[in-house]
């Protein structure tokens, strides 16, 4: 049997997948990328779930979690870097802006290295700002 190397998924990779799983976002996302906003990009997939929070859709933000997540897994350092600061960083806010049983079903959902990079997140939150 041949061992098959995946190519490491790089900030052009990630944008061709992310116009594939947020099709809503695709001319959105086609616009950042020409501008080489990579950040943007990521930044325009956490607003889109932030509108699918507030119509209570956890179960479709659960799934797009987890197609970040297979992202971030083959991501490059930049990728990770990007998802981490931006994508996984709103999880804070998604937390504060919905309903406690919709949090804790999203936190169920999430994959477990977002559930330990988030909780690192808030340790240093509370060790550097008080929060």
């Amino acid at each position: 049997m041949m061992n098959v190397q995946m190519q490491t998924i790089n900030q052009k990779i990630a944008i061709e997948y992310l116009k594939f799983f947020y099709a809503p976002l695709r001319k959105e996302i086609i616009n950042l990328s020409v501008q080489d906003n990579f950040a943007g990009v990521i930044q325009a997939t956490v607003n889109y779930l932030k509108d699918l929070l507030q119509e209570s859709k956890v179960s479709i933000i659960a799934h797009h979690i987890k197609l970040m997540d297979m992202i971030y897994k083959g991501g490059d350092s930049y990728v990770k870097d990007i998802i981490e600061n931006i994508f996984v960083r709103s999880f804070e806010s998604f937390k504060k802006h919905t309903k406690i049983q919709h949090w804790n079903l999203l936190y169920q959902y999430m994959p477990i290295n977002f559930q330990l990079i988030y909780n690192d997140q808030q340790k240093q939150d509370r060790l550097f700002f008080g929060k």
